[in-house]
């Protein structure tokens, strides 16, 4: 099993309360999330460890979230540099405790997801 197969049975199984359906294409999976938002999930071919986690809302509520650890020059003052995480919008970055694991990383992209979505049903959404 690869580790886009080991990412889409958790997406599929633990996570069916918010994942509609999981694609797999050459370079990269893409879950479908219920609300109609997706994420996004690439791994460096050439880079061995090298990743982003892309959650895509700006068509729902205008705010993307992602876990990346590409060394741009410019979010170098974030302490866990290279490794970051925009929180909401592009230019608005933090740290990222993310797991360097996969199948760690994809449950807690996943469980911050639902936080988010459970918490825009109740209007008050506090992310980050």
């Amino acid at each position: 099993m690869n580790i886009f197969q080991k990412i889409s049975y958790i997406a599929e199984v633990e996570f069916s309360d918010i994942v509609e359906i999981v694609e797999e294409s050459e370079d990269k999976l893409r879950i479908y999330l219920k609300d109609g938002s997706f994420i996004d999930i690439w791994f460096s071919m050439k880079i061995i460890g090298r990743y982003a986690y892309h959650w895509e809302r700006s068509h729902i509520d205008g705010k993307i979230y992602r876990h990346d650890n590409i060394p741009h020059k410019k979010w170098e003052y974030v302490k866990t540099f290279p490794k970051h995480f925009h929180c909401g919008f592009e230019k608005e970055v933090t740290e990222s405790s993310i797991s360097n694991e996969p199948e760690d990383a994809i449950r807690e992209i996943l469980l911050f997801s639902r936080k988010i979505l459970q918490e825009s049903v109740s209007e008050s959404t506090t992310a980050c």
